[in-house]
């Protein structure tokens, strides 16, 4: 499918279109975007906390396509790759939010998809669920830890993702389709249709919608000689389906099931070797990843008069089955335990040379499942005629199960090994071989299971003082028991390994705010609210492969567990509307201590991770975001912050941490980011038309707490997004240009094994884009 045929689908479907949408110029006021941060819908003005809100519109408009591209125009929020895993495939990053970055243990940035939390451990297999931006009413991004209403995964803060809900008066089908080029790489697409349809008026409403999308690839496959094997091998596909149902059988109740199923096909990951010329890899095994999610639910809100109930009830299950390169540390750490006959062994070099020079593969079937309940009444909004309390309390349940199977053949390895007229468990070879620790040329056989058992109660209280003055105290008691249960098997195994742990945890977690409205248009607020995360197992660390990269971290051995750690979070803000809201500036200050601090230990010979507690930091900066409407028809925003996140003491070195020392940068987090954009809507030829321009910047940041590792020094960047529209009678029309100036910064550089690895922006892409709706 091309992009010219895509493109003409598109006005075909666009033909029949009744009342077409287009970017209609915008009203004099900025648009109040409601947002459910507490658990309800309300103005984000009055809400004791900093919160970015972006609507689905304008996540389109400005060319935001996935949560990287989300990190880059919302102020303070990072993403990094997954310990070893070269930030450069799509499942594979973690998201960071005011410094609270970790690759360890429990996330600490909560994910939602409407009601359900799709939220999942930092296993060094895979990284945060990465929802597409398909049929979003809005995007919230809640910074602080939020603890007492979404638990103990969100200590850096929340991202909920708030689909379109059914509409249950009016009929509506919308489609958009886009195409565009990526310079020196392939074509990427996407369509998408969605429908609505009342059933029964005022009753019964479906909406459902589905999209494909297909992004291009830009970097190539070599051999040895340098020659071309494939090209764009980091191309990426995407299908989508959302359906959901709103029954109203009364003005009192409203029942909401839906579904959402995403599926996302890489053909390798978007890392290539810096050794080489531009963006080239060279790879004897290839890196697809197929990452599936289906998350079903049932939302029941229920108005009971003086309260209101509702009722969640969400299921998901994540499959995420991927292939990584380990020819570089499996083939060559296997040839280094070969006995030399130069020291008096029985390997030829050219045995050692040949295992060395073997493919090898890392095949990583991951399977996380999850089903949650969760209740909570509430108080009507505040009436200062009625009370001067207002409340919110509730109860919630969860149970994730997360399945990783790995199996590491190095292809050939026996066969390699009769050339030579060697048995390949010949212990005199190949110390401590036993026969059958090769199964179908099998090194490496793991199986792990880990279980995490939730139960919390949560609820908040505020007291109005005066009409403009309230108070808010919160908390959450939370009790967990999470257990691994693990297999290893093979020789690079070592003496292989079966066990299992479990840990109980229970936490409180208190919030306290002070809100003071100075007048309708602006607000002032203070908070401190504590974030807390689970301790957990260590996943066994073969001293066989390992070895040599334990003792370069001062042990001998990875650690059976790691410890919980927590954060106290200080914040003082204000939100002002000036101008007949034609300009708001929102800005706040805030001050983190966090203690135990939970971090991933990646062994780059090896490939291997183990988690552990890196002493303390603290991390402290600001936020702002101001929008203006100057002249009619001309939006303006500016939006940035600063952070200053620092380990505060030396624990870590203690715990085999490289580089845990007093003073040194948390890894992952840059020290700013800020992003302008300007719209300016008109008229031309009596036809609504727009042009659109936006700059983003993206502060340095270390990769790695270890000084010697490549990848911890990370630079600054900046990119730039360009769009223009009219419409033409049933048609809007736009031009957009994503990385206008092709910035090509290596952003991120790890070191895998002995291969370091570059990532970088995707290159700049010219495109056009068709919607409709009627």
């Amino acid at each position: 499918m091309d992009i010219r045929r895509t493109i003409i689908a598109a006005a075909v479907l666009a033909a029949f279109s009744g009342q077409v949408w287009a970017q209609q110029p915008s009203p004099d006021e900025i648009e109040v975007v409601k947002v459910t941060a507490q658990k309800r819908q309300e103005d984000p003005a009055k809400v004791a906390m900093s919160i970015s809100a972006i609507t689905g519109t304008q996540l389109q408009a400005e060319q935001v396509r996935d949560i990287t591209d989300l990190t880059r125009v919302v102020p303070n929020i990072s993403f990094t790759a997954a310990s070893g895993n070269g930030g450069a495939g799509p499942g594979t990053s973690n998201v960071e939010i005011r410094g609270i970055s970790s690759t360890a243990g429990a996330a600490t940035v909560g994910i939602y998809l409407g009601d359900t939390p799709v939220t999942v451990g930092n296993v060094y297999t895979m990284g945060n669920i990465e929802p597409r931006f398909f049929d979003i009413d809005r995007v919230e991004v809640l910074r602080g830890p939020q603890a007492t209403l979404y638990g103990a995964s969100s200590m850096g803060g929340t991202i909920k993702f708030v689909p379109n809900e059914p509409d249950l008066k009016e009929r509506e089908f919308t489609t958009y389709t886009e195409g565009s080029n990526t310079k020196g790489g392939s074509a990427n697409y996407a369509a998408n249709v969605v429908a609505n349809f009342p059933l029964i008026a005022d009753e019964l409403a479906l909406r459902i919608g589905v999209q494909a999308q297909h992004t291009g690839g830009y970097i190539d496959q070599v051999d040895g000689a340098g020659n071309v094997i494939a090209n764009n091998i980091n191309q990426i596909s995407d299908q989508e389906l959302r359906a959901s149902l709103k029954w109203r059988p009364t003005r009192a109740l409203t029942v909401t099931p839906s579904v959402y199923y995403q599926r996302i096909d890489a053909r390798d990951i978007a890392a290539f070797n810096l050794e080489l010329p531009a963006y080239q890899a060279q790879k004897q095994v290839r890196e697809p990843s197929v990452d599936k999610l289906l998350a079903p639910s049932v939302t029941v809100n229920w108005d009971l008069g003086a309260v209101d109930l509702t009722s969640a009830t969400s299921y998901f299950q994540r499959k995420f089955d991927r292939t990584q390169n380990g020819s570089a540390y499996n083939s060559y750490s296997l040839s280094t335990f070969l006995t030399s006959t130069d020291d008096g062994g029985k390997a030829p070099p050219a045995l050692i040379e040949a295992i060395a020079g073997l493919p090898s593969a890392v095949y990583l079937n991951n399977q996380v499942r999850q089903v949650s309940q969760e209740f909570r009444l509430a108080s009507r909004p505040y009436d200062e005629k009625v009370s001067p309390w207002t409340w919110l309390v509730g109860t919630y349940f969860s149970r994730q199960h997360t399945n990783i199977i790995e199996n590491d053949p190095i292809f050939g390895v026996t066969e390699t090994f009769q050339q030579f007229g060697f048995d390949i468990a010949d212990p005199d070879l190949l110390p401590d071989a036993r026969p059958g620790q090769f199964p179908n040329d099998n090194s490496f056989a793991g199986a792990f299971h880990y279980r995490e058992k939730q139960g919390s109660l949560f609820g908040e209280l505020n007291y109005y003082f005066t009409p403009t003055v309230h108070a808010t105290v919160g908390a959450r008691y939370l009790k967990a028991n999470t257990t691994l249960e693990q297999r290893n098997g093979n020789y690079l195994a070592g003496a292989g390994n079966n066990s299992g742990a479990e840990t109980t945890s229970k936490a409180f977690t208190p919030k306290y705010a002070l809100t003071w409205e100075v007048d309708p248009s602006n607000t002032v607020y203070t908070s401190v609210a504590k974030g807390f995360r689970l301790g957990g197992a260590n996943i066994y660390v073969p001293p066989t492969t390992c070895g040599p990269d334990l003792e370069a971290n001062g042990i001998t051995a990875g650690p059976p567990s790691y410890s919980p750690d927590s954060l106290w979070s200080y914040e003082v803000g204000s939100k002002s509307r000036f101008l007949n809201n034609r300009l708001t500036v929102n800005a706040d200050v805030f001050y983190v201590k966090w203690k135990n601090i939970q971090q991933g230990v990646y062994l780059p010979t090896c490939a291997y991770t183990y988690n552990a507690n890196a002493g303390d930091a603290t991390t402290k900066g600001f936020e702002f975001d101001i929008k203006a409407k100057p002249l009619p028809g001309l939006t303006l925003s500016a939006s940035g912050g600063y952070v200053k996140a620092e380990l505060s003491n030396d624990v870590g070195i203690d715990n085999g941490v490289v580089g845990a020392v007093a003073g040194a940068r948390i890894q992952g987090v840059p020290n700013y980011n800020a992003a302008v954009n300007a719209t300016y809507n008109f008229s031309a030829w009596e036809r609504p038309a727009f042009v659109m321009g936006g700059v983003q910047w993206v502060g340095s940041s270390k990769g790695s707490l270890d000084p010697s590792q490549t990848d911890h020094d990370r630079p600054a960047y900046h990119t730039a997004n360009f769009s223009a529209g009219m419409t033409f009678g049933a048609y809007a029309f736009t031009l957009f240009v994503k990385n206008a100036f092709d910035t090509d910064t290596i952003i991120q550089h790890p070191q895998v094994a002995s291969i370091v690895q570059g990532y970088r922006l995707a290159p700049r892409s010219l495109g056009v884009s068709l919607a409709t709706k009627f």
